[in-house]
């Protein structure tokens, strides 16, 4: 049971939806595991002292190993798509458990974090492989819909998770052990309940649950062999790479907010861990609102493409709103900004999911896992490009997470002490460092204190007297990375503003490609098809019963 997992007969509606349930709560944990890192990642990056460049090459590597093993779940046409599910996770669930949180340095914990993501690239295909197997196309956006949940409320658990938990677990391991021990219970529960279509019945083109008899009677005759040899040779066309590279960079703004919202909302508008994390809630909420939503509409309309336009379009506004928020801006302003550019993206993409499969079916509807391997590649080579060339771009970011929090909070607590020293001319400063007991070079400091913040020489002599109090520690790392602080917070923002502006262009070229998928722009026309689709199903079956010879096969 725990091995042979195939049905061969199509399961009614309820077993049918608690598969699917099954196969959304596993792609759920899948996400949150492999998101969980973004939530503390300035914590990660102080703990190991790596610079930003590294953290991020540490993303992109995994990515592209990631990337590869996506290749590899084409397999799940051959092997099966339920096994790799399950053992998949028991994987996953170990390493972010007991590996990951205890890794001695950088490069063990960049190797450990790198593995997870090489798992997690190979079970991220069979996922929505079998989404396809348990939806027909009339239904598939919905289904759809809430696979794609698994991303979203994977991104929100772990917001809602840190920001709730940060203040009383501050250590970063913590929330990599929550995330851990629930992907291991999940685990358990899919190694004994989740199950697979045989191959003969995954292997047809369903378009509505009407034609579930049809497939049992024609599955006698499939030859799964037949059907897949030479998979990605059968894979590699226009519309089906094409598409999968579209909604890729279409993406580059999703990933960039799953990656780095904390580290830009901390370092470029002051927000704390907690806060950042918590308008990361709002985002992925409405998102996982939207792909729901949107993914019954499409079912109801029978159309893809124009949901995708708008939800391009949409995006494209919202993320110009996002970029152009400056200083001053309110935390329920961003989470209304990112509110509103969740729904955009959730508008596109479950549709697009929808779309994609159709397309692959298009071609060969016994290469789904084949067809989603190619874009599972393709997504995963470009989020690695993409990631690879942000530290090019952002330059700044190093001294703002590396030294941002350290010399903000001496700052903080410094200030009077700061004031006081800022008061002080250059070289004066300089004698009283190199002999503090330079009564001459006091005296001039008092004087100085005293012109410039307009204060009696009484006052300012407490005041010199409070500077040289503070710590020597803290005001010499205060002395060597507040300037370089300074002048990278001042650049940061226009960087960033850049790498916005690279995802604006992104979602722009996204919208070309729709007209290569597959599926109608009319609900009118699509209404037609489905009832031309439903009259030959009639046709065929009537003859199947009356033992005259099979009719021809159309989509």
């Amino acid at each position: 049971m725990i091995w042979d997992r195939r049905l061969d007969h199509y399961p009614d509606t309820r077993p049918r939806m608690i598969q699917l349930a099954l196969v959304v709560v596993a792609t759920i944990i899948l996400y949150y595991q492999a998101y969980v890192g973004g939530a503390v990642s300035p914590a990660i990056i102080a703990h190991f002292g790596m610079s930003f460049p590294f953290y991020v090459y540490m993303t992109v590597v995994a990515n592209a190993l990631g990337a590869f093993a996506s290749l590899l779940a084409g397999l799940a046409d051959r092997w099966g798509r339920a096994n790799l599910v399950a053992y998949g996770l028991g994987v996953t669930g170990v390493l972010v458990t007991f590996v990951v949180p205890h890794m001695p340095d950088k490069w063990w914990f960049a190797a450990a974090s790198t593995l997870v993501g090489f798992v997690e690239g190979v079970v991220l295909v069979a996922t929505p492989a079998l989404v396809r197997d348990f939806s027909p196309q009339l239904g598939r956006a919905s289904a759809m819909g809430f696979w794609t949940l698994g991303p979203v409320i994977g991104s929100l658990v772990v917001a809602a998770v840190s920001s709730s938990t940060l203040a009383v677990l501050p250590d970063w391991r913590a929330q990599f052990y929550i995330c851990g021990v629930v992907g291991l219970v999940v685990f358990v529960i899919a190694l004994f309940g989740l199950r697979e279509l045989s191959p003969r019945l995954r292997d047809q083109l369903m378009v509505s649950l009407k034609d579930r008899e049809l497939l049992e009677v024609r599955a006698a005759g499939v030859d799964p062999e037949a059907a897949i040899r030479r998979p990605f040779r059968q894979m590699m066309k226009a519309d089906v790479i094409g598409s999968a590279f579209a909604v890729a960079i279409f993406l580059v703004v999703y990933y960039t907010i799953i990656g780095f919202l904390t580290i830009y909302l901390t370092t470029i508008h002051g927000f704390s861990l907690a806060d950042a994390n918590g308008v990361g809630n709002w985002f992925w909420a409405f998102d996982a609102v939207a792909l729901v939503l949107i993914g019954i509409a499409s079912d109801r309309l029978r159309v893809r493409k124009p949901f995708m336009v708008v939800g391009a379009v949409g995006a494209i506004v919202m993320t110009i709103v996002f970029l152009e928020a400056g200083p001053g801006t309110t935390y329920t302003q961003f989470a209304v900004i990112l509110s509103l550019l969740a729904i955009s993206l959730g508008v596109a993409y479950a549709p697009w999911m929808a779309s994609f499969t159709e397309t692959v079916e298009r071609h060969n509807p016994a290469l789904t896992a084949t067809g989603l391997a190619v874009w599972g590649w393709i997504v995963r080579i470009v989020v690695a490009v993409s990631i690879f060339l942000l530290p090019f771009v952002v330059t700044s970011m190093t001294p703002l997470v590396q030294y941002g929090g350290g010399v903000g909070e001496l700052s903080a607590k410094y200030a009077a002490e700061l004031r006081t020293i800022g008061a002080v001319e250059p070289g004066t400063l300089a004698e009283i460092t190199a002999d503090p007991g330079d009564g001459a070079a006091a005296a001039d400091a008092v004087g100085q204190i005293s012109a410039a913040l307009g204060v009696s020489a009484a006052e300012a002599i407490a005041q010199l007297r409070a500077v040289g109090a503070v710590p020597p520690a803290d005001l010499s790392f205060l002395t060597e990375h507040g300037p370089e602080v300074q002048a990278a917070a001042a650049r940061s923002a226009d960087e960033w503003k850049a790498w916005w502006w690279v995802s604006v262009v992104c979602e722009a070229l996204f919208i070309p490609f729709v007209f290569l998928m597959a599926g109608r722009w009319s609900p009118r026309r699509a209404r037609q098809d489905a009832e031309e689709h439903e009259r030959r199903v009639r046709a065929e079956l009537e003859a199947l019963r009356a033992g005259r010879p099979e009719q021809p096969r159309q989509g």
